[in-house]
């Protein structure tokens, strides 16, 4: 790899997170049509609902331009007929590029190196492995569902000085500023789904959208985990009828309020239970990446947070934390547990911290996620 191979790659990465959020079920790829002289003569990321692909972009962009040049990619192009156009391997070959340099190779068992292997059928160069973590960051979504059947989960909280999240009592109560909150909406903007338990609905009733300035059509599918189907029609969720919920009941009880959620805009999705009853959150993360979701983003309170991280399915935590306490009223954030419950469990490691004002955001990332030994073939 050279400095000049990271760097247009690296550029590819930051345009590829322009798609997520937007371009599920497919991945959030990007990718940068390079001239022999140096000059970017192409740019293009997945288009909202997965095509065009990124690569298909990029080279109509760069038009005649693209005969020569070097195609930088995040995800290994794709080397199966979608329905809906030609595959990025043929795409490429057509292009008549010289070389192209690969983030990572796609999983997918349509592609899984047969992209690679067609391109140097074909006599163009391909590097591979070219800022590989970086590329896997950005397709962690899209790798999980390929390899463990389920979406990456980000999950995300707003607690005080005394590591608190304050109660609802029926509409949402913050304990941080407007700009962590606004950040925590770029997090909604970011995510194919949100997903809260019906706990939530009932303390906070919130709308669960993105609403930064010009970005409301960037809100995730809202879930709701409810196994009984409790939630009220006249939440305010169903205000916003643009925007979908799912509502995420246990399947094989009876349902009677099915009917009148769905006739106020809920999609209903059985999802199987455990022994004790309960939705299972490796049950309910199976059942979104089957609809097609690769990124999740969990709001809820504690119950929620305790039963995914318990599982260990919480790839990355987001905390937002005021400098005031929240007080005896306020909940712990992981049933009984505090904060300390994430560096004391082993499976998570701090990456990360940023001010949003007085309130302060750390990071942190699970130990062991997704195989990232595809990245690098």
């Amino acid at each position: 790899m050279t400095s000049r191979d990271a760097h247009f790659m690296s550029q590819a990465v930051r345009i590829a997170r322009r798609g997520l959020g937007l371009a599920w079920p497919n991945p959030a790829v990007g990718a940068v049509v390079v001239a022999p002289d140096g000059e970017i003569v192409g740019r293009g990321w997945t288009a909202p609902g997965g095509r065009p692909h990124a690569e298909a972009i990029a080279l109509e962009r760069a038009g005649q331009r693209a005969e020569g040049s070097t195609l930088y990619v995040t995800l290994e192009p794709c080397n199966h007929e979608g329905g809906r156009g030609a595959p990025c391997s043929s795409v490429i070959i057509a292009a008549k590029v010289s070389r192209v340099v690969v983030g990572i190779r796609d999983p997918d068992p349509r592609t899984a190196g047969s992209g690679v292997e067609r391109l140097r059928a074909a006599g163009i160069e391909v590097t591979e492995g070219v800022e590989a973590a970086q590329a896997a960051s950005v397709t962690l979504g899209h790798l999980m569902r390929v390899t463990e059947g389920r979406p990456a989960v980000t999950l995300k909280l707003a607690v005080g000085s005394d590591g608190r999240i304050p109660q609802g009592d029926g509409e949402p109560v913050w304990t941080t500023g407007p700009l962590a909150r606004a950040h925590g909406h770029l997090l909604r903007a970011m995510n194919d789904a949100i997903l809260v338990g019906r706990g939530t609905i009932a303390a906070d009733n919130p709308s669960l959208t993105c609403r930064l300035p010009g970005m409301s059509c960037r809100s995730p599918v809202r879930v709701v985990m409810d196994r009984w189907l409790r939630t009220p029609p006249t939440a305010t969720l169903f205000e916003d009828v643009m925007v979908p919920v799912w509502l995420l009941c246990a399947a094989g009880e009876p349902q009677p309020n099915a009917d009148l959620l769905h006739d106020h805009g809920a999609e209903i999705v059985s999802v199987p239970v455990d022994d004790l009853g309960m939705i299972d959150p490796q049950d309910a993360l199976e059942t979104l990446a089957h609809r097609g979701i690769t990124r999740v983003l969990i709001e809820g309170g504690p119950s929620i947070a305790e039963a995914f991280v318990g599982a260990d399915l919480v790839d990355e935590a987001v905390i937002y934390q005021s400098p005031n306490p929240v007080g005896e009223g306020g909940l712990m954030p992981f049933g009984g547990e505090g904060l300390d419950r994430l560096a004391e469990s082993g499976h998570f490691t701090f990456i990360a911290t940023r001010r949003f004002g007085p309130d302060r955001m750390t990071r942190w990332r699970r130990i062991r996620s997704c195989s990232l030994e595809l990245s690098a073939a």
